[in-house]
């Protein structure tokens, strides 16, 4: 089975980025365009990684954390936060949801590729 790591963010661009990079990278890609949707397409699949936006329409990346991780199936599944937002405010939102790691946009392929090796299960 290969590893399979759900895309979550509302621009049409960074999700077709973000696939690009990680299909050549080996790995599977789910996409989402915002929290809402990503909720809807985790239930019932085998995901072993999530990057998420911070700020989407519908249901942000903390909200979605907070959901996802109040599950036992994503409980302790790695989770990054992609963004522009580089505030303390921010960060500590972020984290205070549960998320694992943060990188900001626009982000470096081989960068993310290294990170996303280093938290996969």
């Amino acid at each position: 089975m290969g590893k399979t790591v759900m895309v979550v963010d509302d621009s049409t661009t960074m999700r077709q980025m973000l696939t690009d990079t990680l299909v050549a990278a080996g790995y599977e890609v789910l996409l989402a365009v915002n929290g809402e949707d990503a909720l809807r397409k985790a239930g019932g699949r085998a995901v072993q990684l999530i990057i998420t936006d911070f700020n989407m329409p519908v249901m942000n990346g903390p909200a979605l954390i907070t959901r996802l991780r109040a599950t036992s199936e994503y409980k302790f599944t790695p989770i990054l936060v992609l963004t522009t937002e580089s505030s303390v405010e921010r960060k500590g939102e972020g984290k205070a949801a549960g998320a694992t790691g943060w990188m900001i946009k626009p982000f470096d392929p081989v960068r993310l590729v290294q990170v996303v090796n280093r938290l996969m299960p």
